[in-house]
């Protein structure tokens, strides 16, 4: 099965196809381009590109994966809303995946040979403000804490609760020394390759799709405001 696979919960915008069979996912195609301001602009684009690339049509596709963050508001949504059109206008199920679930999953799953982590994982990305989104997953990629958004302090002091060993992420890179935990380079933003083995099982079941719900984890900087001033006073 031909499924096409797209985050934009971090400045990498990416767009990949990833063929699915009964025991394994093989990549087929992967666009990425780093830009934190667009995301609208980039994402459309690369999904003709991996589709021509593998020969294929929107048509031959059997599911869309999506990475549905946590991220800000602007960036993810146009993930979101691509991956639920395109399931919409296709007639194919959509399945969301939390972006940190795969680069835990890809820390604790190296697919290039390398070691997998010796201890608990943190995955953190950058959620601005100075503050990172994260989450710790044990050896098997399962979630031990988070998803959350806090400060890199805070972030430090429960990953050392947690016993964590090394962090992943454009957020650990970033705040590494706040943290104080070693940054594995090479992962700083959700593989679509993790995101599309995380969500592999339900479509070999043919499970229903999933609406793409958002993890925003706060409120947008823009929000409608709650009452109206006097123009005459």
């Amino acid at each position: 099965m031909l499924v096409l696979v797209l985050d934009s919960s971090t400045p990498a915008v990416t767009a990949a196809l990833a063929e699915i069979t009964a025991d394994a996912v093989a990549p087929r195609g992967e666009r990425s381009v780093v830009d934190a301001r667009a995301h609208g602009e980039l994402l459309a684009p690369q999904v003709s590109e991996v589709l021509a690339e593998a020969g294929a049509r929107p048509a031959d596709l059997a599911a869309v994966v999506a990475g549905v963050g946590p991220g800000p508001f602007t960036g993810l949504r146009v993930g979101l809303v691509t991956a639920a059109s395109m399931g919409q206008v296709l007639g194919i199920p959509t399945y969301g995946v939390p972006s940190l679930d795969a680069i835990g999953h890809a820390a604790t799953h190296p697919r290039s040979g390398a070691a997998p982590e010796v201890g608990p994982v943190l995955a953190a990305t950058d959620a601005r403000r100075r503050e990172i989104y994260w989450a710790v997953y044990d050896l098997a990629g399962e979630r031990l804490a988070g998803p959350d958004v806090d400060t890199p302090a805070a972030v430090a002091e429960r990953a050392r609760e947690l016993g964590v060993r090394v962090a992943v992420g454009e957020g650990a890179r970033r705040y590494a020394d706040i943290l104080g935990l070693p940054p594995r380079a090479g992962l700083d933003y959700p593989p679509p390759y993790a995101l599309a083995e995380l969500a592999a099982e339900r479509i070999r079941a043919g499970a229903p799709g999933d609406q793409l719900t958002p993890l925003y984890l706060r409120r947008p900087d823009a929000v409608a405001a709650t009452g109206r001033k006097p123009v005459l006073r």
